[in-house]
């Protein structure tokens, strides 16, 4: 027999709050780069409760029109300080969102993305900021509101976590249910590369030209791209060249990515891509220069079982009725920028679904678990011993 849940911690004023919320959140259009309105939202929000927040330069660093949000509430008598952290953007939407109500979750009635990725955790963020101004915490609490997360977390990449004042923190930043806490996630590399060959016309002189996307496909068809093995993917994302269907193409681009867990495995992904490149340009009919280009966009990285943040969110997930369960992630959180800075964090799931993709969604269920889980993980640092090592 399963045992039955544990009651909420928040009452029926409190989940309507935080589901209205969250479809306010979702209405505001906060592409990467465009997070201003959510932004001045989620402060407006924070300023009627008492709480200041504070916008660092971070929008002219990623080229936003918003900076990173950090505010602070303090706890009663609290000895302790814990972060939760969500971020304002979405990916680029396809249709304006229209949050509905179908089949006890919330969807967008347009044909696109939600924003539950990450307006949830945002949302989430709010409702337990009004919680604890009302009724108080036994923590110090900081809120980070992140810009450009989904551009390769470029605002907790610009964040100065030096400012933060508490011990560590917790990121609620993954599709999937609620329970599953995440262990380890990739570095990643961005390459690009350049072909460069010799126009001619195609129908009287196709002889004298060398055609550079002839070269950047076979390229292409020589990589092994998607899943490489259970923790390393390669993807070619854009190709662009070309000028006109009767010319030979001078010119062909590519932009590609490689994840794999720990540096060695993302770094040999990524020697492999740049040797296919450079051997299909040099084929006797392709004949290209090539230029090739890699930026670490972020390390990866790997919880130790002794975290003190991944021991408080397996004790706050059990208070709250879910069995901690963990997993990798292929993709990055702000989790993976703190961790870069010496911050420690842990990211956790939020239950939503199908993130990225027209047809996401969020059960009134899990949204309403995330705040009674964020609530759990500020009695669950309190309790820590003040010796227990962090």
């Amino acid at each position: 027999m399963t045992a039955p849940a544990p009651p909420s911690r928040v009452g029926e004023l409190e989940r309507r709050y935080l589901n209205g919320t969250f479809a306010e959140l979702c209405r505001i259009e906060s592409p990467s780069g465009r997070e201003r309105r959510c932004g001045e939202r989620v402060t407006a929000e924070l300023r009627a409760l008492g709480v200041k927040t504070e916008e660092d330069d971070a929008g002219t660093l990623t080229g936003s029109d918003c900076g990173n949000l950090l505010a602070r509430i303090p706890g009663a008598g609290a000895t302790r300080s814990v972060l939760l952290c969500a971020h304002l953007d979405t990916v680029p939407l396809q249709e304006p969102i229209e949050p509905v109500l179908r089949d006890g979750g919330w969807e967008n009635a347009n044909p696109g993305v939600l924003g539950a990725d990450n307006k949830a955790a945002v949302a989430v963020l709010l409702a337990l900021a009004r919680h604890v101004s009302r009724q108080g915490a036994p923590v110090d609490v900081e809120l980070l509101f992140t810009v450009g997360e989904e551009t390769a977390l470029a605002g907790a990449r610009a964040f100065d976590a030096s400012r933060l004042r508490s011990d560590f923190g917790f990121v609620l930043d993954h599709a999937s249910p609620i329970g599953e806490v995440v262990l380890d996630s990739p570095t990643h590399f961005r390459l690009e590369a350049s072909f460069r060959g010799a126009a001619a016309h195609a129908g009287i002189r196709p002889e004298e030209g060398r055609s550079a996307i002839l070269a950047a496909a076979r390229a292409l068809a020589s990589m092994r791209l998607g899943r490489l093995d259970e923790h390393t993917t390669v993807n070619a994302g854009t190709i662009a060249g070309g000028t006109a269907m009767n010319v030979v193409p001078e010119h062909c681009s590519l932009v590609l990515e490689a994840r794999a867990l720990g540096d060695e495995a993302a770094e040999a992904a990524v020697a492999e891509i740049v040797d296919r490149l450079h051997e299909a340009a040099n084929l006797p009919d392709c004949d290209c220069d090539v230029d090739v280009s890699v930026q670490r966009m972020f390390s990866g990285y790997r919880l130790p079982a002794s975290s003190a943040p991944l021991r408080v969110a397996e004790a706050a997930l059990r208070l709250c009725g879910h069995e901690p369960v963990h997993i990798s992630s292929g993709g990055a959180s702000d989790v993976n920028a703190l961790l870069a800075q010496g911050f420690r964090t842990v990211n956790m799931a939020n239950g939503t679904e199908r993130n990225h993709e027209p047809g996401e969604r969020v059960s009134v269920v899990a949204l309403e678990e995330m705040l009674d889980v964020a609530l759990a993980l500020l009695d669950e640092a309190a309790d820590l011993p003040p010796g227990a090592a962090l």
